[in-house]
């Protein structure tokens, strides 16, 4: 019989991509997510996704039966709460869920680094090795060093430094000795993990070739892309002060900041070297493995990004309490002498690099005062420049549906005193087509209506823009006219 695998985190970085090889293999594969609708276009037919979340054990019980081995790919670094503790109860249900299901094997990717002062991320992803353990199914923990590639976070976050910044001013951590791993080795432990004899539990350390800090990564970087960089060290920046100068530079990362510069100021290397003795894995060095990180970014696409993942914008708002009814909506309407495929085109390609066909410096000073808030921050792009699959990140929107030919649907997941979405659709009109753009916004209390009503003006100036823009996109030089707009 064969093995049937439970995969979590298959909208995230590395599960995303670790769902990809293991149905490669052909191993029946069951992923758990909070968001089917979001997972199942991108998974293939013989892949099974069930709703799930570790934080409900009652959810857990069905997506565990028939079971054999159990990936734990969670965790709550783009949290606002208090991630420890949210942390600690996904693993404990999770684990439990395991125990009674009579799961054979749970392999879970933790963090590697040494020191008694870890800080709390790193702090929390070895607990939830410990707890995971504590159910009493054997755990095979693998612990990695800095990841290295095309969407990962560190890559992102020293290709966005090395490529804005010809003089960087360096805090302490920059020195901090790593073992860099390159995705593609990542993914071959993870999966060379099912097959390794394992009477109990255990830890193996994972690790590339090189013992390098983060700053000859980033200077690595520079001689691969050819340019000149100047790094000044500075001892009195603090981790904290470290955070803020990188939410500065490199916006996107000003949510995981401080979590991220608080790990990478404690050593992440290799120890203990039985992960050689146990696998046929011979890891990358790091030329190489930013090398090849390279090659996937020069293909335009990532196959998955750190920040596609649904954690990255933060915990989703319940609105638990909160009274609507008082829902406002911008509504617009183009009609082009084209049809509903040609009049959907500049929709599907709305957002990242392409911009918004209207006041764009408008929309990064609106990402840039949501960062000063907590939220998603100015820019995170878009996966591919031509398609869209729903639960995709979309700058600071997610994307919510989409009817390709006929609808897209934004959901925005930058702070706001109440919820909005943006929503464009095309329909068959006479001899062309209808272009229907809706703003809605559902206010929560006064903050709420004041918002919409301070920020209308904006609205009506940038919107009124949008629609034209995009119908004289659709329609190219023919003539387009307005419909309504209210």
């Amino acid at each position: 019989m064969a093995r049937r695998i439970l995969l979590t985190g298959a909208t995230g970085y590395v599960g995303g991509r670790l769902r990809r090889v293991l149905e490669d293999r052909g191993d029946p594969l069951r992923c758990l997510t909070r968001r089917p609708e979001a997972l199942v276009p991108r998974v293939r037919a013989s892949t099974e996704v069930v709703r799930g979340d570790v934080l409900d054990p009652a959810s857990l019980a069905a997506a565990f039966e028939g079971i054999d081995t159990a990936y734990y790919l969670v965790h709550s670094m783009g949290s606002d709460a208090d991630f420890e503790e949210r942390d600690r109860m996904a693993a404990s249900n999770f684990a439990a869920a395991a125990r009674n299901a009579g799961v054979r094997r749970i392999i879970y990717l933790g963090g590697l680094a040494q020191g008694d002062d870890l800080s709390p991320h790193l702090r929390s992803r070895q607990e939830t090795g410990e707890i995971l353990d504590g159910a009493g199914v054997p755990v095979l923990e693998l612990r990695a060093s800095i990841v290295i590639g095309s969407g990962s976070l560190s890559f992102e976050m020293i290709r966005a430094l090395v490529e804005r910044l010809p003089v960087m001013i360096t805090p302490r951590w920059v020195d901090v000795e790593a073992q860099p791993i390159a995705i593609d080795d990542v993914l071959a432990y993870l999966v060379g993990a099912l097959d390794i004899p394992l009477e109990g539990s255990r830890v193996v350390e994972i690790g590339g070739q090189d013992r390098v800090s983060y700053g000859e990564l980033m200077k690595e970087y520079a001689r691969q892309r050819g340019l000149r960089r100047t790094m000044i060290p500075v001892p009195v920046l603090t981790p904290r002060l470290s955070s803020l100068w990188l939410g500065l530079v490199t916006p996107l990362y000003a949510r995981v900041g401080r979590k991220l510069v608080e790990s990478i100021k404690h050593p992440s290397v290799v120890h203990d070297d039985s992960a050689l003795e146990l696998f046929p894995v011979r890891p990358l060095g790091m030329r190489d493995a930013i090398a090849a990180a390279m090659r996937n970014e020069e293909r335009e696409i990532a196959e998955s990004r750190w920040y596609d993942a649904f954690s990255s914008g933060g915990d989703a708002r319940t609105w638990a309490g909160a009274r609507f009814g008082n829902r406002l909506a911008d509504v617009r309407e183009r009609w082009v002498p084209v049809g509903p495929d040609r009049a959907f085109e500049p929709i599907r390609r709305i957002g990242g690099a392409r911009g918004w066909y209207a006041y764009d410096w408008l929309w990064k000073i609106r990402g840039f005062l949501d960062l000063l808030v907590g939220g998603v921050g100015v820019r995170r792009g878009r996966p591919h420049p031509d398609e869209l699959a729903v639960g995709d990140a979309l700058d600071f929107w997610r994307v919510e549906a989409y009817e390709p030919g006929r609808l897209l649907r934004l959901h925005a997941e930058m702070k706001l005193p109440g919820r909005a979405w943006l929503e464009f659709e095309v329909h068959p009109s006479g001899e062309g087509t209808t272009i229907s753009q809706t703003a809605l916004f559902d206010p929560v209390g006064l903050a709420g209506l004041a918002y919409w009503y301070l920020v209308f003006p904006l609205h009506s100036l940038v919107f009124r823009r949008m629609i034209r823009k995009i119908a004289e996109q659709a329609a190219g030089t023919s003539t387009v006219s307005a419909v309504a707009a209210a």
